[in-house]
């Protein structure tokens, strides 16, 4: 008995032994792992750290040469600054003129796109290689008379097309266009009621507010020549509430 009681000892000692010396050879590799990950880790904020100081570097060393080319010779330095001063004023210049030109819608022939006293932005650029299109929202003068206000109407007939009106519809060379937007039909076809054939630079033009409108189908303004067209509405400037694009 005494012998399976010491034989039952040293069993229980040796699992314990090899229960310990597994445990430390888990936690030898743990740690080893740690260790790797470390490294890796500040292997790689070693490497970033060296590519910010290289673009630091490459940065001052340009600023220095930048420094060294204005102190070697400002004059030429200055007329660069110059230059690029001319191109942004330049740009500036185009960009308003073309673009940031205003005209006032005058009355009601346009609701409801827009409304009487809306401040409107011509493109004036867009007429300068080619004629308006069909829908346009334009500004013009009329009969190109410079004591008269700017008056803004929409591009339906194009040169050379035929335009009538019956019964409220509109028919172009003969077939019945059907507008993009719902505008009202109009009860008074004025002198489109008999054909009208444009001329090779003539526009005819409505109101949005067909029955309230003022436009080609009226002696009193008639077809829009080209040479009298300012540029293309694109824009509401003001009242904010108006602000936006114009379709």
């Amino acid at each position: 008995e005494a012998a399976g009681e010491a034989e039952a000892i040293l069993t229980v000692q040796r699992a314990n032994a090899d229960s310990k010396g597994k445990r430390g050879g888990y936690m030898s590799r743990t740690g080893r792992n740690r260790r790797e990950r470390d490294r890796r880790n500040k292997d790689r904020i070693s490497q970033e750290q060296a590519i910010q100081e290289k673009h630091s570097r490459r940065e001052m060393r340009k600023q220095k040469k930048e420094r060294e080319k204005v102190r070697k010779n400002p004059i030429k330095a200055g007329l660069g600054w110059l230059f690029q001063i001319i191109v942004v004023i330049l740009f500036a210049y185009i960009a308003v003129f073309f673009f940031g030109q205003s005209r006032t819608n005058i009355g009601q022939a346009m609701n409801s796109t827009l409304s009487g006293g809306d401040v409107v932005l011509l493109n004036e650029l867009s007429y300068r290689f080619s004629g308006p299109s069909r829908e346009d929202v334009i500004s013009f003068k009329l009969n190109g008379s410079e004591d008269t206000h700017s008056y803004i109407r929409r591009v339906i007939g194009l040169p050379g097309e035929t335009i009538q009106i019956i019964d409220g519809m509109i028919y172009i060379n003969g077939s019945v266009y059907l507008e993009t937007q719902g505008f009202p039909q109009m009860e008074n076809a004025g002198m489109a009621a008999q054909e009208i054939t444009l001329g090779e630079d003539e526009y005819f033009v409505l109101g949005d507010n067909r029955n309230q409108s003022e436009d080609s189908r009226f002696a009193d303004m008639g077809n829009v020549k080209l040479e009298d067209i300012e540029g293309k509405v694109w824009a509401v400037l003001s009242p904010s509430d108006h602000r936006g694009l114009v379709k």
